[in-house]
């Protein structure tokens, strides 16, 4: 690379000293400054490399790295509209082949292609996190839901006739940027009760008048740290991101009287296909995640936390900017907050497209301005995270409880759910259900209830088949196991995992081959390939599923499946390993007639009318 000739304008350099400004390590910037030289330069060329690299006093091979590990950044040039339709399990579900099919068709392109006329790129996305809404496709930063071939011809048309993306968003999303997706009221909202009969919920003001802030200022004035951990030990509240490790736990193995900063991060990178919970909160009642996010910092002793939004939930960020600079404002952040003495800053830190940033380790290293890989544990975050710092990681939906705990106290909060999952739920139900969407109920209802009683049932009169109960990295039920309770322990106990609480349902029309496919290809993709268990297994696994699927498999295809299966679990540097095996390994064990059916008559047993891939 040579000296770079590019360099941004002055309103552009203002923002970029601005976000520098906002973390303790320069390199921490980069992914936001990528995102800048992206916007300002069309495409990330060598020479914006060299001139983000010498911005930030990075050799440009870093830059380079780390910008080609996320899908977010473009190496090359693109069209003035990138189109993301999301392809995962839930949109597939829906019909999003049959969408893709079309806009190939009428941009007269291929998936990762470019339009003629140089005004739309078509990209595959794995997931958007709009799975109850579905299809979905991302345009820039702008979200349309509930796609069909007809409804996307007419935003493509539109686009085509010269109206802006706003104009066209606004005639054909019609909301003001958040989700479409309906939350359905069940009488049981602790989280999602302002989102039902607010249409300003996200306000401050909206907040502020149903009791928000309350919580804070009793911990911040009323209580010490260890009170407040005390509280939310008691209460039951496990982490809500997957593994249901009790929070108030975690916040205690922070190390006493140590000299080093305790950073909190909240991890907003919801990407496990079939989840999409975390985004109504940010987008909905944001202020909610934000005043846990103050208790939860004030507990540990915390004076900075980061949010780390997923780069597909733009309008998320959005949101929370918005709920942040509100909460400086009146004074619920900054300095001396209720004239305590106490200091705290948060930090909204977008991603850029990588499922691995899930991970906590990973997201810290994305956090740093790394590729967001694996670290090796012990130690753990608690004791050297972020910046080699005590570090606390939860997820949105763990920290939006913790304000309600702090007002009613831990034994309403124990209350609720069962002894030893407490509280309640977002169940993210997509897929052939009646009425998809988010339903807040009490940790242990059963899985039946809700898919019948809740959701309407099975659409279309069609009958169950099967269902993937906590996101697409758990093992399926059939249907004489949905008997079950949806908490941590019952679904364990079933040979399952309650996961994100993603639900996923699938009628009788559907393909399991075609869906285990589906998924596998999704691990292969976002295997972040530090470790070889996930990085080869993976991607054999899916040239076997789609051999398989083109009617050239082989009957010990099966046993090799689990052959590899056997070889990652267990195996792998991060749990990314044992979440690629659940659905293989259960799908041929309680599906394999299906799998040998394809194998032996080299075609599909269901009717094809469903077209998942």
């Amino acid at each position: 690379m040579s000296t770079p000739t590019l360099e941004f304008k002055p309103e552009t350099m203002i923002k970029f000293k601005e976000l520098a400004a906002k973390y303790p390590s320069s390199r921490s910037a980069l992914l936001p400054t990528l995102y800048l030289a992206q916007e300002e330069f069309g495409y990330l060329s060598d020479e914006a490399i060299l001139y983000v690299a010498d911005l930030l006093d990075l050799e440009p091979m870093e830059v380079n790295s780390t910008a080609s590990y996320y899908v977010m950044f473009h190496r090359h040039p693109v069209g003035k509209c990138i189109i993301a339709l999301c392809t995962n399990i839930s949109c597939a579900l829906e019909g999003a082949y049959s969408v893709l099919e079309h806009l190939k068709k009428i941009l007269n392109v291929d998936a990762e292609e470019t339009s003629a006329d140089k005004l739309f790129t078509l990209k595959k996305e794995e997931c958007l996190g709009a799975c109850g809404s579905g299809p979905v496709m991302l345009i820039n930063q702008y979200l349309f839901e509930y796609l069909t071939p007809e409804k996307t011809e007419k935003i493509i048309q539109a686009l085509k006739s010269g109206k802006s993306l706003v104009e066209v968003h606004q005639e054909f999303q019609q909301t003001d940027g958040r989700s479409a997706q309906k939350i359905h009221q069940t009488g049981k909202e602790v989280l999602l009760k302002r989102m039902i009969g607010f249409p300003s919920s996200a306000s401050f003001e909206t907040y502020q008048q149903q009791g928000g802030y309350e919580a804070w200022k009793k911990a911040l004035t009323s209580m010490k740290p260890e009170d407040v951990i005390e509280q939310v030990k008691q209460s039951g509240l496990r982490g809500r991101g997957g593994a249901g490790f009790p929070a108030g736990m975690k916040w205690s193995f922070v190390p006493k009287n140590i000299d080093k900063p305790r950073y909190l991060v909240c991890n907003a990178d919801e990407s496990e296909p079939g989840t999409f919970k975390d985004r109504q909160i940010m987008e909905r009642d944001p202020h909610l995640l934000v005043e846990g996010i103050c208790i939860a910092c004030y507990a540990i002793e915390s004076h900075q936390a980061f949010i780390y939004i997923r780069g597909e939930y733009p309008y998320s960020a959005v949101r929370m900017e918005k709920a942040l600079e509100e909460a400086r404002k009146t004074g619920m952040l900054g300095e001396n907050i209720f004239g305590t003495g106490y200091e705290l800053n948060i930090t909204v830190h977008s991603g850029a497209g990588a499922y691995e940033c899930g991970e906590e380790s990973a997201q810290l290293d994305s956090l740093e301005g790394k590729r967001g890989e694996p670290r090796l544990r012990p130690p753990f975050p608690a004791v050297k995270g972020l910046y080699g710092c005590p570090t606390i990681i939860n997820n949105v939906e763990t920290l939006a409880n913790v304000p309600a705990i702090i007002t009613n106290g831990p034994q309403w909060y124990a209350a609720m759910g069962t002894e030893k999952n407490t509280g309640t739920r977002i169940y993210n139900v997509s897929g052939h259900v009646v009425s998809p969407g988010p339903y807040e109920l009490p940790m242990g209802i059963p899985l039946r209830e809700l898919i019948y009683d809740y959701c309407g049932g099975i659409r279309d009169g069609r009958k169950l088949k099967a269902v993937i109960p906590g996101g697409a990295s758990t093992p399926v039920l059939t249907p004489d196991e949905i008997d079950v309770n949806m908490d941590f322990d019952s679904l364990a106990k079933a040979g399952t995992m309650l996961g994100s609480a993603a639900v996923i349902v699938m009628d009788d029309r559907t393909c399991i081959v075609q869906a285990a496919l589906r998924i596998m290809e999704f691990y292969r993709d976002e295997s972040c390939g530090k470790c070889t268990p996930c990085r080869e297994g993976t991607y054999w696994m899916a040239n076997i599923l789609r051999r398989i699927e083109n009617g050239q498999g082989k009957m010990e295809d099966l046993d090799l499946i689990l052959d590899i299966c056997d070889n990652i679990a267990g195996k792998s540097f991060c749990p990314f390993g044992d979440a690629e095996v659940g659905v293989p390994v259960s799908t041929i064990k309680k599906f394999r007639e299906e799998y040998e059916y394809h194998i032996k008559n080299k075609k599909c047993r269901v009717s094809g009318e469903l077209r998942l891939i």
